[in-house]
């Protein structure tokens, strides 16, 4: 054979073949097919599973998620209420304070004008005994 049309092992025969040999070579093709088939379900059952339980986890994590951040603006509302609390707390007190110190500075006047009356009374007692 001709070195340009390569080994025989690579050409087609075209022979007639029998119609048993149709029918085998067709039941052949029909068994790979179906193994082909077989095969390809296999793995769309795996996909199927592994993205089912994808999706299981992914909202189990969702609803933890959505936990903790129930949890923690429980929390939040707590901290502030307890802050508002305190703030209350603290401006009242802070009012006492100055109610206590308003009254305290009038109490000191007052015994400022006592101290400076009674050193008065004193200086005209002097004057009268002292003369």
């Amino acid at each position: 054979m001709d070195a340009s049309f390569g080994n025989e092992e690579n050409l087609l025969s075209f022979t007639r073949s029998s119609p048993s040999d149709h029918g085998r070579t067709v039941l052949n093709l029909v068994f790979q097919a179906a193994e082909i088939f077989s095969g390809m379900e296999e793995q769309v059952r795996e996909t199927e599973a592994r993205a089912q339980s994808m999706c299981k986890s992914a909202v189990e994590r969702a609803q933890l998620a959505e936990k903790r951040t129930a949890v923690a603006e429980q929390a939040r509302r707590a901290l502030i209420n307890d802050a508002g609390r305190k703030l209350e707390d603290a401006s009242k007190a802070l009012k006492n304070a100055q109610a206590r110190i308003v009254a305290a500075e009038d109490k000191v006047t007052a015994l400022e004008f006592r101290a400076q009356s009674a050193k008065h009374s004193c200086m005209r007692l002097n004057r009268r005994f002292f003369k």
